[in-house]
């Protein structure tokens, strides 16, 4: 995605080359009318100045300068393109939410023929002609794709938050004595990236509504509005977690392996050593061995936001368009940058593309060029529990930088993931004498051969539950008759687990060898 000022350049050289029809796709009207304006009004970007007509349904059509309602162009979306067709001027037409003409159930088709008619006319009319549709959500007839230029308006960036936030002190300084420092600023400005103007002027103000004053204390009010926000869209979600990269039992080369890509994000890493910045890796294996936990260890040990993209909720019908749906959650993830975006049970969004489904193959396509092209500091983290239905064109070299396996752990793994998980359990009063002897370890890791890390965890809480229920200190016969009640998944699922094993030996690294 491109930066508000490339995005900005853009636009003007579209305008220049007389592109007919520009379909802009975002929530912020006034920060694109306010680019446009910029463009057409300056003649160092444009030579030729442009005057702004504006059509929404709500208010009819306005001359943007003088503020003028232009009676004779009101009726409809097609007078409006009538009236401005008819103008001796140089003109930028900006119709608002015409998305609504193009619905597929019930389209305008007297809209949409005007819309091509203009853009015949208007690329051999004497005058210079655009139009610019802003929308936030993409939605083109077939008519109308060889006639329309599509451009992703990206979220504001550090630089733009900080000037908003000075216009909001600047406000509201009558009422509350603000006083931040420029360090200050940019942290708040920095804890909004993600939001838009509109979302970010709210955050500020139920901060300062909320405690009556915008200091360094108000950074969380600011970050759990932020959160809220993202939450909305109902395909990502920021999550903050306290793991810690220590809390992941065993998986010892894939731990090695990001400590030894966090240090790759420093300018030295890129300046003396022309390193690109990490791109992301496919972390598969079997349910219940530490994938998720894997993900949420890295933002801490990255000190990086984590987003989660629920690919299964992509395909949602009360979400919106697919294709809309990751693109947004793709711009989200650049705003936020740089920032870690995993991307939870990826099988599940790209497992269509593997048929006939067109819709899921223009997302597939869609989000590999993204992984291959982005300039942002963005490390995508996959994770996958079915192989079977992963595209082959995922797993490309290149596309990521490495595919880890994440097998059933081994003896020395399940001493740890018990320790682990017991000195969690037993940090209460009435369980803290509880001691955790070699003896025991040994007997605990033979008796759970097999066993994933998340059925030991299970395991260790149902002997801390009988414990409990019986009122009394943990014992060391609770835990092994809690394993020996568990029927693991390598039993239930052996064949299954064998096939996914067979093929992480020819195509992925294992995330649990120690050398190297």
């Amino acid at each position: 995605m491109q930066s508000t000022e490339e995005t900005k350049e853009y636009i003007a050289n579209l305008f220049k080359a007389r592109f007919p029809i520009l379909y802009i796709q975002t929530w912020e009207e006034n920060r694109v009318i306010k680019t446009i304006k910029e463009i057409a009004f300056n003649k160092e970007v444009i030579k030729t100045p442009r005057k702004i007509y504006i059509w929404s349904l709500s208010q009819g059509l306005i001359n943007y300068e003088n503020n003028e309602f232009i009676k004779d162009g009101s009726v409809d979306c097609a007078t409006a393109i009538n009236y401005v067709d008819k103008l001796d001027e140089d003109i930028i037409l900006i119709l608002k939410d015409i998305h609504v003409y193009f619905n597929e159930t019930l389209p305008n088709h007297g809209t949409i023929r005007r819309l091509r008619d203009v853009a015949e006319s208007f690329t051999d009319s004497d005058n210079l002609k655009n139009i610019v549709i802003i929308s936030p959500l993409l939605t083109i007839p077939q008519e109308l794709q060889k006639d329309v230029t599509v451009i992703d308006f990206s979220l504001p960036n550090i630089d733009e938050l900080t000037e908003c936030l000075e216009n909001f002190i600047a406000d509201n300084s009558e009422q509350v004595n603000i006083n931040l420092s420029e360090e200050e600023k940019h942290t708040f400005a920095k804890t909004a990236l993600g939001l838009t103007i509109h979302e970010a002027e709210n955050a500020f103000a139920r901060a300062l509504v909320q405690n009556k004053k915008l200091t360094m204390d108000e950074l969380d009010i600011i970050f759990s509005e932020k959160c809220q926000i993202i939450k909305k869209t109902g395909i990502l979600e920021y999550i903050q977690t306290d793991l810690c990269i220590e809390d992941v039992g065993g998986l010892e080369k894939l731990k090695k392996w990001l400590r030894k890509r966090n240090k790759a994000w420093s300018e030295r890493a890129q300046k003396d050593y022309n390193l690109p910045s990490p791109k992301g890796c496919l972390i598969t294996g079997i349910p219940g061995t530490g994938k998720s936990l894997t993900a949420k260890a890295m933002s801490s040990l990255w000190k990086l936001p984590l987003l989660r993209l629920d690919m299964g909720k992509v395909y949602n019908k009360w979400l919106g368009n697919s294709e809309e749906n990751i693109r947004k959650a793709i711009m989200t993830a650049e705003a936020v940058a740089p920032s870690i975006l995993w991307v939870d049970e990826i099988e599940k969004g790209f497992a269509q593309s593997l048929g006939d489904n067109s819709s899921s193959q223009r997302i597939l396509a869609t989000f590999l060029t993204w992984l291959q092209e982005k300039t942002k500091p963005i490390f995508v983290v996959a994770t996958a529990n079915n192989i079977d239905m992963l595209p082959p064109e995922l797993m490309r070299k290149g596309r990521l930088d490495e595919i880890f396996y994440v097998d059933l752990p081994n003896s020395e793994e399940r001493a740890d993931i018990f320790k682990l998980h017991i000195n969690k359990m037993i940090k209460n009063s009435i369980s803290k004498d509880f001691k955790i002897t070699e003896g025991l370890l040994l007997k605990l890791v033979e008796l759970s051969e097999g066993f994933s890390g998340s059925e030991i965890e299970q395991a260790v809480i149902s002997a801390v539950f009988e414990a409990f229920y019986e009122d009394r200190i943990l014992q060391k016969e609770d835990i092994i008759s809690a394993i020996k009640n568990t029927l693991p998944l390598s039993v239930t699922q052996s064949e299954q687990i064998e096939k996914i094993q067979q093929w992480a030996k020819e195509r992925a690294v294992n995330a649990s060898k120690k050398d190297g």
